[in-house]
């Protein structure tokens, strides 16, 4: 098929069976410039329409399941593919997606990095990739829209390094933060992140009424912070913890700044650095956000609190994990890409 018919309104979802591949069907379902949305999954067990597998979409509309191939997804005519694919088979597969002419919006971690070195460290995979890593743009529309615009691969950022990125870069921006003092990104993710693979440490009786702490100095998103806030690593101090919910990602994120500020200022500067993007809330100076403000949405909250002495500052950055910290955030991109308005489908 030559790449002059292929419509970027007509979509292919590689891999819907996991918890960010449902959500994102959920919404390009009911994406008014979508034409038509075909849904691919390794193992169909016989089902012809995503319905069957998820019956909280009966009724919603044509949504056509077929077993997952890179011929199939070529061959069915379709502009744009969403990969909700682990990363090693996202590596695989987008490079081919792209060579025929269609444009990836990548939800693994495959693409996220300018070096193939950061890939292999921090995520403990082979890059069959390296050579096409300069070809993606990191897909986050309120640092990156006239990028993503004209891009055929976005990467999605990670779910922990949106909230974190949104809350530090405007601060790194404005030369607020302190030179050599430790930056904290205390941060808390429902379980649906860490995905639907079976695990016993995700199992409801390990999770339910227990908090714990995990991958501290080597969770994945770490790379991803440091490249996109400016912080220097010897000062980011970056800690997972898992939560006993379904969904939904809150960071308190800790910051010594250089001179002291008034709260009035803070508040202003978040809001001029956001000015008009509307998928970031913030909040009024000492208001905070909590996790039932996002959840089921593709809202970014930040919300602060600063001490007496005008230094020392807490920001707390909330969002829902499988929106904005996945396919809200991977449709937004798409809107970007096609030029319409950005919260198309997400409010």
């Amino acid at each position: 098929m030559s790449h002059s018919t292929k419509n970027p309104h007509q979509v292919a979802v590689a891999g819907t069976t996991g918890y960010s591949g449902f959500e994102l069907a959920r919404i390009l379902l009911r994406h008014p410039q979508v034409q038509s949305a075909t849904f691919y999954v390794r193992e169909t067990g016989g089902a012809q329409c995503l319905a069957e597998m998820f019956p909280q979409l009966r009724g919603v509309g044509e949504a056509p399941l077929r077993t997952l191939s890179v011929e199939a997804i070529l061959e069915s005519g379709a502009g744009t593919a969403f990969l909700a694919t682990p990363h090693e088979f996202s590596a695989e597969i987008a490079p081919t997606l792209i060579d025929a002419g269609m444009r990836v919006i990548d939800l693994s971690g495959a693409f996220r990095f300018r070096s193939a070195q950061t890939f292999s460290h921090w995520y403990k995979l082979p890059t069959p990739h390296a050579g096409r890593l300069g070809e993606a743009v990191y897909g986050l529309p309120e640092l990156y829209a006239s990028d993503i615009a004209g891009a055929k691969l976005v990467a999605n950022p990670g779910c922990y390094a949106t909230s974190a990125i949104l809350a530090l870069r405007p601060l790194n921006e404005a030369g607020w933060i302190a030179d050599g003092l430790p930056v904290i990104c205390d941060c808390k993710s429902g379980a649906s992140g860490a995905g639907k693979e079976l695990r016993r440490d995700l199992h409801f009786v390990e999770l339910d009424e227990n908090f714990k702490a995990y991958n501290l100095f080597s969770h994945r998103h770490t790379p991803e912070i440091l490249d996109h806030t400016g912080i220097a690593e010897s000062s980011l101090v970056f800690s997972t913890h898992l939560l006993p919910l379904a969904r939904g990602i809150l960071s308190t994120i800790y910051v010594t700044l250089k001179q002291a500020q008034r709260a009035g200022d803070i508040e202003a500067m978040y809001r001029k650095f956001y000015a008009d993007r509307r998928m970031v809330r913030i909040w009024p100076a000492g208001k905070l956000p909590e996790l039932q403000h996002v959840a089921h949405t593709n809202f970014a909250d930040l919300g602060f609190a600063l001490d007496k002495s005008g230094r020392s500052l807490i920001v707390v950055s909330c969002l829902d994990n499988l929106g904005k910290g996945a396919a809200g955030q991977a449709v937004q991109n798409f809107n970007h890409m096609l030029g319409i308005e950005e919260h198309t489908a997400l409010q």
